[in-house]
């Protein structure tokens, strides 16, 4: 369903993995990757969006700084990635989330779901592009939650989640109480099924229907 394109940004050509759906797209998704790149789950994770009507780019912000980076899911890929993202920086990769954005805006209304780091892009998506997101246990997010967002946000998180302890939880109900914020009996990165140590197919499960939930609302 997917294939490789190149994205013009204002940081040069990215590569981006684009799925389209069968039929006209419902409308545009931007998905955005965790630290470890477009990696083989963030494509599925691409298609299967597609496969519920988006049409969906997902870009590789890394391209900037170092190409086609794909990092394992280890320490070694952890450090890597996180040496990536300080060298990125998040301007740099909301200027890519725009770009996409506004290469998917032929097919309508477009919104945002990303993981990890990418959920904290997400909700600046929301709270600077006004792009309707959904954020995945976004670590860095409460650095961000006195700016008011210009579009809701949908926020997924994992109770067993030792990098996001629950008063960072708690700061996003009280900063923010007009989004709505869901707690899994999970840990960090529940949704990656390729992952074994941290996949969780129950809360994956609910979580992505209330994420299509909030897309059929907010993207029409």
């Amino acid at each position: 369903m997917g294939h490789w394109t190149t994205l013009d940004t204002p940081h040069g050509q990215v590569s981006a993995w684009h799925s389209v759906p069968e039929g006209a797209p419902r409308g545009g998704l931007v998905l955005i990757q965790e630290i470890f790149g477009v990696t083989a789950y963030i494509r599925e994770v691409a298609d299967y969006y597609a496969a519920q009507g988006y049409e969906v780019l997902a870009p590789g912000l890394f391209d900037p700084v170092e190409k086609d980076m794909q990092l394992n899911y280890d320490q070694d890929g952890v450090n890597k990635g996180l040496e990536l993202v300080g060298a990125l920086g998040f301007d740099k990769a909301l200027d890519i989330v725009q770009a996409a954005a506004q290469a998917l805006a032929p097919a309508g209304k477009v919104g945002t779901v990303g993981y990890c780091w990418g959920g904290s892009v997400a909700l600046l998506a929301a709270v600077r592009l006004g792009l309707p997101s959904v954020s995945y246990y976004g670590g860095r997010n409460t650095q961000f939650l006195d700016e008011t967002p210009k579009a809701p946000v949908l926020f997924h998180f994992g109770a067993q989640d030792s990098s996001i302890p629950p008063d960072s939880v708690q700061q996003h109900r009280e900063k923010l109480p007009q989004m709505q914020t869901y707690v899994y009996p999970a840990g960090h990165g529940f949704d990656r099924h390729v992952d074994p140590n941290h996949y969780d197919a129950d809360s994956a499960e609910s979580a992505r229907e209330r994420s299509l939930a909030f897309l059929a609302e907010h993207l029409r």
